[in-house]
Formats: structure tokens, C-alpha cells, sequence
């Protein structure tokens, strides 16, 4: 079986709720990152305090030249939907968002029922704490398809988020009904217990 993206963005996204209540609940004291030491594992090994933060500097050629590659794809050949697409994953990832933004409108011109773009848009602006942005961009998805279980399952993310526990319950037992024995019912129903 293979893995949509929406529901590993899904899962991101439900993830992000969890830490959210638990870390917006436990601890009223502010943390001081910027003077804890770097872990001394293979991931973080040499990044210490040396490093200073990150920045274009820091990037390593590897992901520059990818960079590159990427965007020479998509000026070569501006109607890729594909080469776009997959610059703008990068770009997201990158923490370019207004960048990626920008790709995954150009494809929504070229088809404007691109569901999974209008959700990796939405999860930029869900990331930037622009619910109500993120919200509006999930909705356009009922104007041409009006029962979709990952739409109605994001509403009910940013609605927990924004603490609009009602609502969010409201969604997620729509999915549930809808599709009871799909990936994505399961995950309602988890979200569901995290809301208690």
C-alpha cells in the first residue's frame, strides 16, 4: 500500500496538535534554547555553539546544487506542473514558504482542482499560524468536492488548534461516519481522544 502525501501531512499536522496541548499546558516557565548544548550524536556532531544560526552560509552544496537543478528545471520548462511542484516541495522545506507559495499558485491556475496543492498551501499558512487562511483555502476544496475526508479532517485540525473543540469534533465525526474504516477515520478517532 502506498503512503498519499496528505496523510503524512495529515499526520504532521496532528502531531503538531498534540505538542501543542501538551507543551501549551505543562510548562508556563520559557525555555532558554539558546544556551543549551547541541547533542553530541552523528546528526549534530560539529554544529555546537560554532555554527551560530542557521543560515545561507550554513547550507551545504549539496542542497544548493538540488536547489539549483530544481529551479533550472522549472525555468526550462515554466509549464511543468511537476518540476513546479516538486521545487516547491523543496522550497517549503527550505523555510522559503512565500517562495513555495508562489509555485503552488502558478499551478493552481493550471488546474484549479488540484486538491493536494491546495493543501500544502493550507499547511504553510497552518504553519505561520494563519489559521483562518489555511481555513478558507480547505473550504475551496467543497466547491468540487463536496464530501472530501482530508478537507474535513484538516478543518477539524485548525479548528482544535484554534481550541474550537466543538467544531473540530463536528468534522472529525463526519469523517468517522463517512469513511469508518479508512486511515483517515482512524486518525480522527485518535484526534478525537487528544481533544478530552
Amino acid at each position: 500500500m502506498k503512503l498519499k502525501p496528505i496523510y503524512i501531512y495529515l499526520g504532521i499536522i496532528i502531531i503538531a496538535v498534540v505538542l501543542l496541548v501538551v507543551f501549551s499546558t505543562g510548562n508556563d516557565k520559557p525555555s532558554d534554547l539558546a544556551n543549551q548544548e547541541m547533542p553530541q550524536d552523528d546528526i549534530h556532531r560539529g554544529m555546537g555553539s560554532g555554527m551560530g544560526n542557521p543560515s545561507e552560509a550554513n547550507v551545504s552544496s549539496e542542497i544548493k546544487m538540488r536547489m539549483e537543478q530544481l529551479k533550472k528545471a522549472v525555468d526550462e520548462n515554466p509549464d511543468d506542473t511537476l518540476a513546479l511542484r516538486e521545487y516547491a516541495d523543496f522550497l517549503s522545506q527550505a523555510h522559503k514558504q512565500n517562495d513555495a507559495i508562489d509555485l503552488y499558485n502558478k499551478i493552481l491556475k493550471k488546474d484549479n482542482k488540484r486538491t493536494d496543492i491546495r493543501f500544502n498551501i493550507a499547511l504553510i499558512y497552518y504553519h505561520k499560524q494563519d489559521y483562518e487562511t489555511a481555513e478558507k483555502l480547505i473550504k475551496e476544496v467543497f466547491t468540487y468536492d463536496k464530501n472530501n475526508l482530508e478537507a474535513k479532517y484538516n478543518l477539524g485540525a485548525i479548528a482544535a488548534t484554534k481550541g474550537e473543540k466543538d467544531i473540530a469534533k463536528k468534522y472529525w465525526d463526519e469523517v468517522i461516519k463517512q469513511s469508518p474504516k479508512s486511515q483517515l477515520a482512524s486518525m480522527a478517532q485518535e484526534s478525537l481522544k487528544a481533544l478530552k
